[in-house]
């Protein structure tokens, strides 16, 4: 999740656990633990200047359930042996670094990037991708509880409000699995439709909200894409077709950055030929053909491809547009997105309809 969000959650929690009367300064702790394992980009940056290592090691070590007890836990016993509040109320503040630390990857893994929640295990990155990054209904509940929980210092009302605010953006969480949940129904149907049935897939919540969803499925050509409302949809999902450069992923597959990409967003990804080069775009973040990241990882001499340093890519889009086509997308039921026609476009764009 976005930093305010962190911030205001490792607040929210300490401050919640921690007595009455440090309720400030567990506001205060706790957004700096809410906040801190994402600093891991200030190291990771300084050790790397690969694009796709800087990824996909971000929400690695800093995110582990295995070991961020340890931090937190070594974070504890020096505050304790300095005196002060933790001294006073040590089991309190035990379980108040704790939390804030901890509920950060879990929060994390309700997106869809990837959290490294079992880290040094090889395990997958889990993206339960039930939230978009930032989500203002989910982050007004926390801001309210510890803004009031400021105000009213040691008071009661502050104790309540924190418990309120957690408890509401704690629901809200639950519906959003819901909402995938009916998602998922849908498109396993509509798959089915098209036997795709058993193709990998995913769905993700479009920005802001969770009431508009996009579906992706991987064919042996490339995906296909569409978009589900829960408030103006009741058929099938329809969904639009697009290739990709299949032959140019097999040549390059084996490069250990391909290699790395593929295991981090699990093979959803795009390859496409831009200026000679191959260039591989992460479909879990942004919409065809739109994606936050994307890398050149090989160029073409003439005879094949040549593995090349990665280098990430930043093409423009145009967000104020794209925001009002979603926003008008939740209430409208249909196709109202319709595939962009730009030349740089990977392949031909076809909509196919699932029967009901």
């Amino acid at each position: 999740m976005d930093s305010i969000t962190q911030i205001l959650l490792g607040g929210a929690v300490a401050a919640a656990i921690a007595p009455p009367g440090h309720r400030r300064a567990a506001l205060l702790a706790g957004a700096a633990l809410g906040t801190l394992p994402d600093l891991d980009v200030l190291p990771i940056n300084l050790l790397t200047d690969d694009p796709v290592e800087r990824m996909t090691w971000h929400r690695g070590v800093s995110h582990s359930l295995l070991v961020l007890p340890f931090v937190a836990w070594a974070v504890w016993a020096w505050c304790r042996g300095r005196g002060g509040r933790v001294a006073q109320a040590p089991r309190r503040w035990f379980w108040a670094i704790q939390l804030a630390l901890l509920t950060h990857p879990l929060l994390d893994a309700f997106t869809v990037y990837g959290t490294q929640l079992l880290w040094p295990f090889a395990a997958r990155p889990a993206m339960w991708s039930s939230v978009f990054i930032i989500d203002p209904l989910y982050t007004a509940w926390l801001l309210a509880g510890c803004v009031v929980a400021w105000l009213a210092r040691g008071r009661a009302l502050g104790t309540r409000v924190l418990v309120a605010g957690l408890a509401l953006s704690s629901a809200y969480l639950g519906t959003s699995v819901l909402a995938k949940w009916q998602v998922e129904r849908v498109a396993e149907r509509s798959l089915a439709a098209l036997n795709l049935q058993d193709a990998p897939r995913f769905s993700v919540p479009t920005p802001f909200n969770t009431l508009l969803w996009r579906v992706v499925a991987m064919t042996p050509e490339g995906f296909v894409e569409g978009e589900y409302s829960l408030v103006a949809d009741r058929g099938p999902i329809r969904f639009r077709e697009y290739r990709t450069d299949v032959g140019a992923l097999a040549a390059v597959y084996d490069y250990p950055s391909v290699q790395r990409l593929a295991w981090f967003n699990r093979g959803f990804m795009k390859a496409e030929r831009h200026d000679g080069q191959l260039v591989l775009s992460d479909l879990r973040m942004g919409a065809e053909p739109d994606y936050t990241f994307r890398f050149v990882v090989a160029e073409h001499d003439g005879e094949g491809w040549r593995e090349v340093p990665a280098r990430q890519l930043q093409w423009p889009w145009e967000a104020g547009r794209q925001l009002a086509t979603l926003w008008q997308r939740i209430w409208t039921p249909g196709t109202v997105m319709e595939p962009d026609r730009r030349p740089d476009a990977a392949g031909a764009a076809a909509t196919v309809g699932a029967a009901q």
